[in-house]
């Protein structure tokens, strides 16, 4: 009966082992997502601002 018991307990750790790093991975690229994003967001902006200065 132990052995069916720690049987379990490895398998619900290594599923929340698998939890965890599934969930790290995700916030990893998001992360680099929203890295991206902002650089993209603040190239805009250098470009609206040089084509304001341009009209002026």
């Amino acid at each position: 009966m132990q052995t069916t018991n720690d049987s379990s307990q490895q398998n619900d750790y290594s599923i929340d082992q698998d939890l965890r790093d599934t969930l790290i991975a995700i916030s990893v690229v998001a992360r680099r997502l929203a890295r991206r994003l902002e650089q993209e967001a603040n190239l805009r902006q250098q470009e609206g601002e040089k084509e304001n200065e341009q009209d002026e």
